[in-house]
């Protein structure tokens, strides 16, 4: 009789909770809807932390995507272009120094300072501001290896001086990719590697990026684990380094991690199997969590290549790329939105809705989003972005 008064009275007590807009956990405890809400809130931030967007747009308004995708979905990180690959046009986001200048003002303001804003500025062909464009002439990472250690110290230089006058807090560069094969189309080709010696790719590697610190911009050292010995292009589709991936290619990123100067590493999406598994490196727990993280200690941000290159998108959907990417350990994941399909305006909604659902069927754990939201926040943090 006392077991069954009991039972009553959990089931009075639930139905009470429920009409006064309580809720009740699975084990019976009563959650109050602020509570909830904030648990929700909380993670919705998080997420939006962890997103690096691409858009387009050389100025933004009230009603543009952009400012919704800031303010409502909390949107910490962007990706600015100056090429618009779906349409094949030109000043997706860039067409002068002063408005790009003003562009990066209007999208702190409505972040309220909260913003990194990110671009592809090495040097030579990996360019976003263009000299056509009014902004100086810089040289490739090899030109300027080539011309000597004050040639590469007077290039980042440059380039962190007009990132920093155009409002740019954050530069993908410089690449550490060793040159193990001159003819790779994306790295050795294109003039972006150092030298094929790792021990000259450090040096002048820390160069690059104590000359953007003192510039206060942040830099990003790529594409991890190595990409200066593929053969094919990951923009296209994928690109296996299996046979090609030599261990040379993993000293600049260890010197650099130990020396403490990195603060973000990109992650390629080339596959590897001999860091353990078939998948590419960005989705590759074996890589980020194993290589990266465990074995070279790194203890920084660490975001994906873009997940609208081939190598992801003719192999995973979006919603997938995602889930993998965060399950691997990555902590920003970049959707630049200027692939070679369709731009898609809802994009951010879609990806923000789709993680959380994953968290909500367990897929994905909150505390992981958080964790890597947390790194993100503390680089901000370090550099006073707030």
């Amino acid at each position: 009789m006392k077991r069954l008064s009991n039972l009553i009275l959990t089931l009075v007590m639930m139905i009470c909770s429920t009409a006064c807009g309580q809720n009740v956990s699975s084990k019976g405890d009563v959650v109050s809807p602020r509570a909830a809400a904030t648990e929700s809130d909380q993670l919705l931030q998080d997420i939006g932390e962890m997103l690096l967007v691409g858009f387009r747009g050389t100025t933004v308004g009230d009603n543009d995507h952009i400012v919704r995708d800031i303010t409502e979905y909390h949107v910490g990180n962007i990706i600015l272009f100056e090429y618009d690959a779906p349409t094949g046009t030109r000043h997706r986001n860039i067409s002068s120094a002063t408005q790009v200048k003003a562009l990066c003002h209007d999208l702190q303001k409505y972040a309220k300072g909260h913003l990194l804003i990110g671009i592809d500025q090495e040097g030579g062909k990996v360019t976003r501001l263009r000299t056509q464009d009014g902004f100086p002439k810089t040289l490739s990472a090899q030109a300027s290896a080539e011309a000597g250690e004050k040639s590469v110290v007077e290039n980042a230089l440059v380039v962190a001086q007009e990132l920093k006058e155009a409002g740019i807090n954050l530069n993908f560069a410089p690449c550490v990719d060793v040159n193990v094969n001159p003819s790779c189309p994306v790295i050795g080709k294109m003039g972006r590697s150092f030298s094929s010696d790792p021990d000259i790719v450090s040096r002048y590697a820390r160069h690059w990026i104590e000359v953007q610190q003192k510039a206060g911009i942040i830099s990003c050292i790529k594409h991890f684990p190595g990409h200066g010995s593929a053969s094919g292009d990951t923009h296209a589709g994928l690109v296996d380094v299996t046979k090609t991936w030599q261990e040379i290619e993993l000293k600049p990123y260890r010197e650099l991690i130990e020396s403490g100067s990195v603060e973000m590493v990109m992650v390629a999406h080339v596959i590897n199997r001999q860091m353990g598994d078939e998948l590419p490196a960005s989705l590759s727990p074996s890589v980020v969590r194993g290589k990266l993280r465990n074995e070279l200690g790194f203890k920084g941000v660490v975001v994906t290549d873009d997940l609208a290159m081939g190598a992801i998108t003719k192999q995973y959907g979006m919603e997938e790329a995602i889930r993998m990417a965060i399950a691997a350990g990555c902590d920003m994941l970049c959707l630049s939105n200027n692939g070679s399909g369709s731009y898609d305006p809802e994009l951010v909604p879609r990806a923000v809705n789709a993680i959380q659902q994953m968290v909500a069927n367990g897929e994905i754990s909150a505390e992981d989003i958080h964790a890597a939201a947390e790194r993100i926040r503390a680089l901000k943090k370090a550099h006073s972005i707030k």
